[in-house]
């Protein structure tokens, strides 16, 4: 029996960006759920359950940490790895990031193959 196709959840307030991110992991056979709030991010979350978030940090109505810290707070979601993906980051968030240890960070810009391979990653280290 095949394996179903993990699920992703990119949240990022760039239109452009999101589009280009979502058609990268669609081309790897990854199952793509999108949002350009971080308000939605959290309902998303609970709703649909995907096995890798990707966040953007810095987004005008809710930011990437509080997204992460919602989540961090119910015990059905604290467990799903996160990706950061961010040009800005003060060091109040990287040093939250850093706390958690289930949770990435990727600086923008990055290429498609580098996309791929900590999405990769950070699966595969959910399997251990």
């Amino acid at each position: 029996m095949a394996s179903s196709p993990k699920k992703i959840l990119v949240v990022e307030d760039e239109q452009e960006t999101l589009v280009h991110l979502s058609n990268i992991l669609k081309r790897s056979s990854y199952e793509v759920i999108s949002t350009t709030k971080g308000s939605e991010a959290v309902g998303l979350v609970k709703s649909s359950s995907p096995d890798l978030v990707i966040l953007d940090i810095v987004m005008p109505d809710m930011s990437g940490s509080e997204v992460a810290a919602a989540l961090s707070e119910d015990p059905a979601t604290a467990g799903i790895p996160i990706i950061y993906l961010t040009g800005i980051l003060t060091k109040k968030e990287e040093l939250s990031i850093k706390k958690t240890g289930r949770h990435f960070i990727m600086a923008k810009p990055t290429t498609g193959k580098e996309i791929l391979e900590k999405v990769e990653q950070v699966l595969a280290a959910q399997k251990q």
